[in-house]
């Protein structure tokens, strides 16, 4: 049986995301969610994450505050976002 989401190649920034991630033992689950968090970022943007700008991310949390996305679930898309631009990018 294929799995066609399991055969698509993984870009180097997402896999250099994942790889950080191991390396400082997150939990499957937070990696789950910062994978989802940066894509909702990347889908936002329509282009790669790592392009996005200050003001870039000001309007994504601005969106996703008006969309009704709960306080914690913010917190966490912005310890994604902080790690994502402080590690990966750094």
């Amino acid at each position: 049986m294929q799995h066609p989401h399991l055969d698509k190649p993984i870009s180097p920034l997402r896999q250099r995301l994942i790889d950080d991630m191991n390396m400082r033992r997150f939990s499957r689950e937070t990696q789950r969610n910062y994978l989802r968090d940066i894509g909702r970022l990347a889908t936002f943007l329509g282009r790669s994450p790592d392009t996005a700008t200050a003001d870039d991310l000001r309007r994504f949390q601005i969106e996703q505050q008006e969309d009704g996305v709960p306080v914690p679930t913010m917190n966490s898309i912005v310890s994604a976002l902080r790690f994502f631009f402080t590690h990966d990018l750094a």
